[in-house]
């Protein structure tokens, strides 16, 4: 399907468009649709990843067709190559890119940023006694692929998976996952890496986080069993959470 540029041009306007009424409904979520050279780089990395989430269980999400599947099987034997973007790069940007289908998503979550806002906010007057890292604001992205939601410690960007139907992965509620991936940028660097956490692991200590501090804001939140249980009997109050860095110097040993 050969997409024009007249096409192109007012997708990326709607992106804007989109982008900017985000921007000035909220003071801590900046939520907006991806460009297609956005979406194309995120599933790009998926990709590459892809045995990663294989071997973790995770239900990943791409484009579908031949093209796909061929480069599927490229990254799990190593053969992926540069010439292998190229080709993908085209497919998306002329068969699969279109901004309407983040519509509903975006809307959903526009929803929920009253709710947002202020629990975002709560996680930044928290007095710990180790270094959560926190960002005035928070650019949450949306993709029709992927995971379900990622984060980037390093930028405080958030990937949140939906729907052309305005769905989500895990919750319907999109502020469960959002706040959840915001947790996760905050104990990356001082806790995750710096203390060589497990991945099951650190998906349970933030679970846990969240159900302490907002298990009345966010009711259908729900803790995943990943299968470690090591943090539950020292992580269950909010001191717990102030003294975590010393609860997670006995569990890995350091």
């Amino acid at each position: 399907m050969f997409v024009s540029t007249g096409k192109l041009i007012r997708a990326s306007i709607l992106v804007l468009v989109l982008f900017h009424f985000a921007k000035a409904q909220n003071n801590r979520i900046i939520v907006h649709v991806p460009t297609a050279e956005e979406e194309i780089s995120y599933i790009w990395q998926q990709l590459q990843d892809l045995s990663f989430f294989i071997e973790n269980g995770y239900d990943l999400v791409l484009p579908e067709g031949k093209l796909m599947e061929e480069l599927k099987e490229k990254v799990l034997n190593g053969t992926l190559g540069d010439q292998d973007f190229s080709k993908f790069e085209a497919f998306f940007e002329q068969e699969i890119y279109n901004v309407s289908d983040y519509q509903k998503g975006f809307e959903k979550i526009k929803a929920q940023l009253d709710v947002l806002n202020p629990l975002v906010g709560e996680l930044g007057t928290i007095d710990y006694q180790w270094d959560f890292k926190f960002y005035p604001t928070y650019d949450v992205i949306l993709t029709l692929y992927g995971p379900g939601g990622s984060y980037n410690p390093d930028t405080g960007t958030i990937i949140i998976y939906t729907n052309s139907e305005g769905e989500f992965k895990g919750y319907p509620n999109p502020a469960n996952t959002i706040i959840h991936e915001v947790v996760h940028i905050g104990i990356e660097e001082s806790l995750i890496q710096k203390y060589q956490v497990p991945h099951t692991m650190k998906e349970r200590m933030v679970d846990t986080i969240v159900s302490i501090l907002f298990s009345e804001d966010l009711p259908g939140y729900r803790i995943q069993d990943m299968g470690d249980y090591r943090i539950d009997p020292y992580l269950s109050t909010v001191n717990d959470i102030l003294r975590l860095e010393q609860t997670i110097k006995v569990l890995t040993g350091n």
